[in-house]
């Protein structure tokens, strides 16, 4: 028996004979089989092979996926031959085939280039001919968006391709045109539920573009939308995706024999096209990741890594930027037009895309592996509260003791850890406030999507190249206090701003809301005590004292390593305890273990404790006797 590894991002195939009874899988290469990732732990999992049977122990963090069920930590699954594991970006499985004798090492390593890596590498030339051509690197950032310069560089590629379409094989071809038709399946998929589309490269009346092939594909993809059966619209959004990555490959191999051999060539050339295109004047292989409408965060590591997150789970793409420099030429496309700048002497920056996207970008010499950006998408139809129940993010119960918490008036605090939720939470939330009441929103890059008529939102401004401008969010949330605001919302609390955010709640401007990141209720109190003290030398107990009368819940979100994202705790800031002088948090609604009590895996429980401002939300009539059964 073998056990199988195959990685997305090198092409890297391991092939490990099983001889033992317990094979160590993990990051370090002191284990029996070694997967390079840094989402795999230095020991991740052990397979383990008992009376002929064979199970997985996972013992990592990271998680490890059995047909897509994550494998919790301590537990073994038993597993089949054929039967897919998943740790990081690597698929394991055993076979029962006969192996060629291994290595000494036990391990044999293939390279197989696979049909996207082989796409790239023509991409690769293509773009390294058309600089040779064109000196594109002395090109202002502005001058990109004329028409004269796109045509001109279009004009060179169309003469490159001439001789460059020839080193496309039948099977790369075949999968970039089934990548292309995939392509315009899901553009169609997202217009059709109301998605804003940025605008292509390649667009109706281009030179590039041939009428009569072009209306043959539109044939070719309706005939696929039709074939998927594909419901539409808004509603059915993440339905219809789940169907076209389970079932595309098939739709597309039925309708595969209407591709003549010349349709096929403009395809696939039209394809590469659009690629360097992309390169050359947008934002290169993520370009159509930031359009696919599953896709909600996208992370480049490095020239050679590209992650996205998609239902809260991160993969490998398996694309690749060029080189550092494109990747740099990426960034400066991104922060240019907003006025900001990235360079040595300032290597970090934030900004965000015109959709609204939010972007991190880092560079040498704060970054060892090459530039990392990440960008976190813009949600164009905002998530809620129905989604986040859907979602199985709360309950309907905690879900009408926040509205009304909201409606009454009560500070809160939103915590949690990174890409848990936080902000979308805060945005379901904001969206429980009364449309009469005037709100200022304060963000580092604005991401708040609020439908109220009388908003006035605000966001940090980083200093210019002479070291001045610079707006931090504790000047702006001093600013509000001068604005006349019903409610402050603050996008996240991360330094000395905490103060005069807990001024500002105990100087009449109740309801307002805001986050911090920290792993439990108890942590966000220790969390807003430590930033507070970074703005001021204030005895502790008056700190405290500030943050109970300041707050009035805190409500925890988890992420777990299988992408869901749970509201896990709900609690009061009760008050100071008296003989320790700390900060009381007592649970209103919290999420046992699974299984406790008969109850369904996320699902908030109240506690028992009512909290003490209850009496005033009955009185006024936004909770009633039953909101805590």
């Amino acid at each position: 028996m073998r056990l199988i590894a195959y990685s997305q991002l090198s092409d890297v195939r391991q092939e490990l004979e099983i001889s033992a009874d317990i094979v160590r899988i993990g990051r370090d290469a002191a284990n029996d089989l070694e997967l390079p990732s840094p989402f795999v732990s230095r020991e991740h999992a052990r397979l383990i092979r008992h009376d002929g049977e064979y199970f997985i122990e996972n013992v990592g963090l990271n998680g490890t996926l059995i047909d897509d069920n994550l494998v919790g930590i301590g537990e073994q699954v038993k597993i089949a031959p054929g039967q897919e594991i998943h740790i990081g970006e690597w698929a394991l499985y055993l076979s029962g085939e006969e192996a060629a004798k291994p290595a000494k090492d036990g391990i044999k390593i293939h390279r197989e280039r696979t049909p996207l890596s082989k796409a790239m590498e023509i991409e690769k030339n293509v773009h390294a001919e058309l600089l040779r051509r064109l000196n594109l690197r002395t090109v202002e950032v502005e001058a990109q968006d004329d028409p004269r310069y796109v045509a001109h560089i279009k004009a060179h590629l169309s003469a490159i391709f001439d001789t460059a379409s020839s080193e496309v094989d039948d099977e790369t071809g075949w999968f970039l045109a089934e990548q292309q038709l995939k392509r315009d399946v899901v553009s169609e998929i997202s217009r059709r539920a109301g998605s804003k589309s940025r605008a292509p490269v390649l667009k109706q009346g281009d030179s590039v573009l041939d009428p009569q092939y072009e209306a043959s594909l539109l044939n070719l993809r309706d005939l696929l939308l039709s074939d998927l059966g594909l419901r539409f619209g808004a509603d059915h959004l993440k339905e219809d995706l789940e169907k076209v990555d389970q079932n595309f490959h098939a739709a597309f191999d039925r309708e595969a024999p209407m591709v003549t051999e010349s349709l096929w060539v403009y395809t696939v050339r039209r394809y590469l096209m659009k690629d360097i295109l992309d390169i050359v004047v947008g934002l290169g292989p993520i370009q159509d990741l930031l359009d696919m409408p599953n896709v909600t965060e996208v992370m480049v590591v490095g020239p050679t890594k590209i992650y996205i997150e998609e239902a809260g789970v991160i993969r490998n793409t398996g694309r690749s930027f060029f080189s550092d420099e494109v990747v740099h030429t990426v960034i400066e496309r991104i922060v240019t037009p907003i006025g900001r700048r990235i360079d040595r002497s300032t290597p970090i920056v934030d900004a965000r895309l015109p959709d609204g996207s939010r972007v991190n970008a880092t560079i040498e010499p704060l970054s060892l592996v090459g530039p990392v950006l990440t960008i976190r998408k813009f949600a164009e139809v905002p998530y809620t509260i129905d989604d986040l129940i859907g979602f199985g993010t709360i309950t309907p119960w905690a879900s009408n003791f926040l509205r009304a918490c909201v409606l009454g008036r009560k500070n809160i605090l939103v915590a949690g850890g990174t890409g848990s939720g936080k902000t979308t939470l805060l945005n379901v939330l904001s969206a429980y406030i009364p449309p009469h009441e005037r709100i200022v929103t304060i963000e580092d890059s604005a991401e708040l999507q609020l439908f109220q008529e009388h908003v006035v939102r605000m966001e940090t401004r980083q200093a210019n190249v002479e070291g001045k401008g610079k707006y931090t969010i504790r000047d702006l949330v001093q600013n509000a206090l001068r604005m006349r605001p019903d409610r402050i919302i603050v996008g996240e609390c991360r330094g000395a701003e905490a103060l005069d955010m807990l001024q500002a709640m105990n100087t009449g401007h109740d309801g307002s809301l805001t986050t911090v990141h920290a792993n439990s209720p108890e942590d966000a109190m220790k969390r807003v005590e430590g930033l507070v003290m970074e703005a001021v030398d204030m005895p502790v107990r008056a700190i405290r004292e500030q943050i109970v009368t300041a707050l009035d819940l805190v409500v925890h979100l988890t992420r777990f390593a299988d992408g869901r994202r749970e509201v896990t705790a709900i609690s009061e800031v009760a008050g100071l305890d008296k003989d320790e002088g700390t900060i009381i948090v007592e649970d209103i609604f919290t999420r046992p273990a699974v299984g406790e009590k008969g109850r369904a895996r996320g699902e908030l429980i109240h506690s028992g404790y009512i909290p003490l401002f209850a009496k005033e939300l009955l009185q006024k009539g936004l909770l009633t006797v039953d909101a805590f059964m």
